[in-house]
């Protein structure tokens, strides 16, 4: 009896295992064949689309991941729309496609966590994938040994980056822009010593000599020359690099600092007004053209600039402060 009971349980839990296996197999073909369909289908959902995308037919959910990050749709949807947009897009190193979700994305949600962690990696794909054609591509053009040195700088392998440009330089003596890459990899040592810092400087009057217009040369020279008090030279330096381009904040303000330091105040206000439109936010733009304003007797005007003045580096020490850990 005890017997025949244990046999028709068996039996019974046969019959249910089997009934499951059958069900959980049905579900899944079920599912399977719902996808079928929906990759094939012309107009496909959002749901269906971000569904598609989480397994894999990154083809067919592109064009409705695109519609729904640019919807009215909740913000999480367009948010989980653009990511698997940027992911599927480039797992099929569609990069039109995912230029066009990393735009979206950065402009919809600029300061949410996760889409920047997301951009800096999508970025930095790109920026390999592009490497690596150009490595594949011509690998002996000077693009190609740019980047390379470029990548032995990122290394901290000064020697073999310099050598590189000197390289470089040996094949292409008129090339614009070699001159100037080796005097800022020199300038970038850490090791770098005054003989270091003239060798440098002597790139960077060669490059000018090849390509007077080059105003980060003038604007490192300007650098150079404030280091060494050389006051005449680094108003020279500056406001050259300023003339050349106009939108270069930190010319102007270098140029403008100066003159306030030689104190030629009057000089100085027009240059570093220059550099507070383009760079209203830094502390010491709106000092030193308050210092340059008080020089000159506007009082009234440069009292305005020191409350900025105040008031940006009152934030930042805030931020500072929030930001220790507790």
């Amino acid at each position: 009896m005890q017997g025949q009971v244990f046999a028709r349980s068996n039996g019974v839990l046969i019959l249910c295992l089997a009934l499951g296996l059958l069900i959980s197999s049905s579900s899944a073909q079920a599912q399977q064949s719902a996808v079928n369909r929906s990759a094939s289908s012309p107009a496909l959902s959002t749901t269906q689309a971000i569904l598609l995308a989480q397994q894999g037919h990154c083809k067919a959910a592109i064009p409705t991941l695109k519609r729904a990050l640019e919807s009215s749709a909740p913000v999480d949807i367009r948010k989980n729309a653009g990511v698997l947009g940027v992911r599927c897009s480039l797992a099929l190193d569609d990069r039109d496609s995912t230029l066009d979700f990393a735009r979206a994305l950065g402009k919809k949600f600029p300061r949410d966590p996760e889409v920047l962690f997301v951009l800096v990696h999508v970025y930095s794909d790109l920026s390999t994938r592009v490497a690596q054609e150009l490595g594949r591509t011509a690998p002996q053009s000077a693009p190609a040994h740019k980047l390379n040195a470029e990548a032995l700088e990122m290394q901290g392998k000064w020697d073999e980056a310099q050598r590189e440009y000197e390289d470089m330089i040996a094949k292409e003596p008129n090339a614009p822009g070699l001159h100037f890459l080796l005097g800022r990899s020199l300038l970038s040592r850490p090791d770098a010593s005054p003989q270091t810092f003239d060798r440098a400087k002597e790139e960077f009057q060669k490059e000018l000599e090849l390509d007077p217009k080059n105003a980060a040369a003038h604007y490192v020279l300007g650098e150079l020359a404030s280091k060494e008090q050389n006051w005449d030279e680094a108003i020279d330096q500056f406001s050259q690099a300023a003339k050349i381009d106009s939108n270069f904040a930190e010319a102007f303000l270098g140029w403008g600092f100066t003159l306030v330091t030689v104190k030629r105040y009057q000089e100085a206000i027009e240059p570093l007004r220059v550099a507070e439109r383009l760079t209203p936010g830094n502390p010491a733009v709106h000092y030193s053209l308050a210092t340059a304003l008080t020089r000159t007797g506007q009082k009234e005007e440069a009292e305005k600039e020191f409350a900025i003045h105040r008031n940006l580096t009152s934030g930042a020490q805030a931020a500072q402060t929030n930001d220790r850990p507790r």
